[in-house]
């Protein structure tokens, strides 16, 4: 997948990861991928450096809307019942990753299947 800057080009995934770790043009081989010590550098400087955890599974949800309702109310819904959710029609929908909110977006056909397309990425706070 390759992202577009702002002055048009585009990068290739590679190049993004590299961004995202932090930037820097390290080499695997020189043996010293992670900074010096004390200089509060503990991100990774190469791809490679990432590597180790592209097999990790994770959960990827995506929520269209919520809704509270008795569960007195939940037992009378039957095939063809309505549920109101809280968002309008085109409304960004919220998208999580392993429970943790990380992006929104819009859904889209693809093949006649349901997809997603990221429109915002969300940058949290770390605790």
């Amino acid at each position: 997948m390759a992202e577009s800057t702002e002055d048009g080009d585009t990068k290739s995934g590679k190049a993004a990861i590299d961004e995202i770790a932090g930037g820097a043009k390290g080499n695997a081989d020189d043996g010293d991928d992670w900074g010096e010590a004390g200089d509060g550098s503990d991100k990774p400087r190469s791809t490679q450096d990432l590597e180790a955890v592209y097999d990790i599974p994770v959960r990827v949800s995506a929520v269209l809307g919520k809704s509270s309702m008795q569960v007195n109310e939940l037992l009378k819904l039957g095939r063809g019942a309505v549920v109101e959710l809280d968002r309008k029609v085109g409304e960004a929908i919220d998208i999580y990753v392993n429970d943790r909110l990380v992006a929104r977006g819009e859904v889209v056909v693809v093949d006649d299947r349901l997809g997603i397309t990221m429109t915002e990425i969300i940058k949290t706070q770390k605790a």
